[in-house]
């Protein structure tokens, strides 16, 4: 793999393009709330692809104090979205960057601490999550296919056709080739759906045309910082979801490469996650998470080399620092994208299977919190509002389809696996101190 960059290259362009429309959902969602100028937006969407490849960076680079050395990829949490717009209509942008500051320095002290937590992640749990993962996202990928939520077009026949037609190609890729061919699936099917799309008169350049050729991050952008304590908390919150979602997603990536994660790998993970974060509210851009939406990718082309992250993480990099390159990746249209998608995320909840494979199904304890945790984190998924009129701050965790999910497989696993274990095991020492009395 070394000694072939085109390879490498063409493997990082696939886990830009993979996650390229998550990555840039979020500023355009809250730039457009917060009523941001076009210059304004423009200068977030780049600000957040150069701080997505140095976050993808940071945690390749495995060293004593940060990184998890997996094949990684970071964006901005959805999670953070609407608690992001909510602090910035209250008090402003400033007030939005002040606590994502707070919160990424908060990251980095709670890191060791979070870290010994992973005796309360047995398989049961982590394929849980994985599962929960890979079932919540699946709706993203149908509504994409379809044209994408709120689009005129939504469920036209041509939507469908090209969605489908783009599975089916990665489908068949998979099963007449080996090799490159193979690992590059994806990243064939985006360009051949978006060749066929723009036949169809399916695809804008508009966007490509108005982008500028080169911009440069400026720390503080949008004036310096300023600390709210409600925000500073709401922040908080929302990063230790964060954590919660990329416990899971690394330990479904360990499991993918073979490798046993420790205390100390999960402490590095979390603290270049938080140093991540830190960046995000000093280049004014988000806050960053690791995406799930790449534990699919790994999978399905099963390349797990370090070089290929770097790769992408390099490309984001340039992206961010070259807007109309970065708009490219926006013509795909969205059919596209939930074709490639679908073969994607079907591919964590194929891992997520794997992993509760090793479990005991003749436990009805492990089949209730299975059940329990995928059926809330899906239900929550595909019932947005069931918590609207939850606190604000209750609502950061539970409209979460992956949160809810795996907050729920967490406690029940401590109820019935371990406070549960621990009742039975002075239960079984009181019979026997009993019997060696008598």
């Amino acid at each position: 793999m070394k000694n072939k960059p085109g390879k490498i290259f063409s493997l990082g362009l696939q886990h830009v393009l993979a996650m390229y429309a998550g990555a840039v959902i979020v500023p355009l969602i809250v730039g457009g709330m917060m009523k941001l100028t076009p210059s304004q937006l423009g200068y977030l969407i780049a600000a957040d692809l150069l701080t997505c490849g140095i976050a993808t960076l940071l945690q390749l680079w495995k060293n004593r104090i940060f990184g998890i050395g997996l094949p990684v990829v970071l964006g901005c949490t959805f999670t953070a979205v609407f608690p992001m717009i909510s602090i910035g209509k209250q008090y402003g942008m400033s007030a939005i960057y002040g606590a994502i500051i707070v919160s990424g320095l908060f990251v980095v002290l709670i890191s060791g601490l979070f870290s010994k937590l992973i005796r309360f992640f047995p398989p049961v749990v982590t394929g849980s999550i994985v599962t929960i993962i890979g079932v919540t996202l699946v709706p993203v990928a149908m509504n994409n296919i379809a044209g994408g939520q709120g689009s005129p077009d939504f469920g036209n026949i041509s939507n469908l056709a090209i969605g489908f037609g783009v599975l089916a190609f990665i489908v068949i890729i998979n099963r007449f080739f080996t090799g490159f061919i193979q690992a590059i699936s994806v990243l064939l099917g985006l360009i051949v759906g978006t060749a066929v799309s723009a036949f169809l008169g399916k695809v804008s350049f508009k966007a490509v045309g108005e982008a500028s050729w080169f911009s440069m991050v400026k720390p503080l952008y949008f004036g310096m910082p300023t600390f709210h304590a409600s925000a500073i908390l709401t922040m908080v919150i929302v990063a230790i979801v964060s954590l919660v979602e990329s416990t899971g997603v690394f330990l479904a990536l360990s499991e993918i490469c073979n490798r046993k994660l420790d205390e100390k790998d999960l402490s590095r993970g979390y603290r270049a996650e938080g140093i991540a974060v830190i960046l995000g509210g000093l280049f004014n851009s988000l806050p960053y998470t690791t995406f799930s939406q790449n534990v699919g990718l790994v999978q399905l082309s099963k390349v797990k080399t370090r070089d290929v992250i770097l790769c992408a993480g390099l490309l984001l990099m340039g992206l961010g620092l070259i807007p109309k390159f970065a708009a490219l990746a926006t013509v795909i249209p969205n059919p596209v994208l939930g074709g490639a998608m679908v073969a994607m995320f079907g591919m964590v909840v194929a891992s997520g299977i794997k992993m509760l494979g090793r479990i005991d199904f003749s436990n009805n304890e492990n089949l209730l919190i299975i059940a329990c945790s995928v059926a809330l984190g899906l239900g929550v998924t595909v019932v947005p509002n069931f918590f609207a009129h939850l606190p604000s701050v209750l609502r950061i965790i539970f409209e979460n389809g992956i949160v809810a999910g795996s907050v729920t497989a967490i406690i029940l696993n401590i109820i019935f696996n371990v406070i549960g274990k621990a009742g039975k095991a002075t239960n079984s020492e009181e019979k026997i101190s009993v019997q060696k009395v008598s």
